[in-house]
């Protein structure tokens, strides 16, 4: 079994809920995205969401978008991301890395090239939001051959034909995007999160996170009890957006948010 599914499994079968914190590579510059991996897992982030930097990052808020324009004024690539991977997992082989953006600069790599550098560079996952599963074959399978495993999203006016293909296709977790707009808009209603979490599960043999809205412990402890698990980025990417050009109150300020999203996941 690929990493990212084992690692959710343990939990699952532990009764233990998924934390999983996206940052932005390169954001606010370079240097901080290695350490700040290493900082989410010590704080308590199960899985790490590395987002590619994108110039149209058409899910996105204001906030990520902004992250994504201070990792390019780096110039931060593909290639770039990969070997920030490859860094972390000089130190820590355990924790899954999931990749998060859009296929653009997949394309222009080649899916073949694509697969064999995630691989070697320790990626665990992807999550393309541009690349629904009907479309996604010859992606998914290269990847598949490299154990890397493809996650695909679920929203709140998705129908049940549809969930059902989704669910089918994805691997390692479901992504139900828990509002209608782009990450960190609009207040999350955890009564609606349920019932809808509970309806996808007829169709998914997987764990279901639950992204967008989740932006402090409330919220986070309110979706960890009715799903598997929370993303958190923007309130994570904002936090570092208040702190940038101060590389230690970062990473504090950063550490410290997600260990307490930690516990009261846990204490929920």
């Amino acid at each position: 079994m690929a990493k990212l599914s084992t690692t959710l499994k343990n939990l699952v079968d532990k009764n233990g809920k998924a934390l999983v914190a996206y940052i932005v590579a390169g954001d606010p510059e370079p240097g901080v995205t290695v350490k700040l991996m290493h900082a989410l897992v010590h704080s308590g982030a199960d899985v790490i969401e590395l987002g590619v930097p994108f110039s149209d990052p058409e899910a996105e808020g204001p906030v990520i978008q902004l992250a994504h324009e201070r990792a390019l004024v780096h110039n931060i690539s593909l290639v770039d991301c990969l070997a920030m991977v490859r860094q972390f997992r000089e130190s820590n082989s355990e924790t899954p890395v999931v990749l998060m953006g859009y296929l653009n600069p997949i394309e222009v790599m080649g899916y073949d090239v694509f697969a064999e550098k995630a691989s070697a560079a320790g990626v665990n996952g992807t999550i393309i939001v541009n690349l629904p599963p009907e479309e996604a074959g010859d992606y998914a399978n290269r990847l598949e051959d490299k154990g890397i495993e493809t996650v695909y999203l679920l929203a709140p006016t998705t129908t049940d034909d549809r969930a059902r293909t989704v669910c089918d296709a994805s691997r390692g977790f479901v992504y139900y995007v828990s509002l209608k707009g782009t990450t960190g808009a609009g207040h999350l209603d955890a009564a609606d999160v349920a019932e809808k979490v509970g309806r996808f599960r007829q169709y998914s043999h997987l764990p279901i996170l639950v992204g967008f809205g989740v932006r402090d412990g409330n919220s986070a402890s309110a979706v960890a009890e009715v799903s598997d698990g929370a993303v958190v980025g923007s309130a994570i990417v904002n936090l570092m957006a208040e702190n940038q050009g101060n590389e230690a109150a970062l990473i504090a300020s950063v550490s410290e948010f997600v260990a307490g999203l930690r516990r009261a996941i846990d204490d929920r």
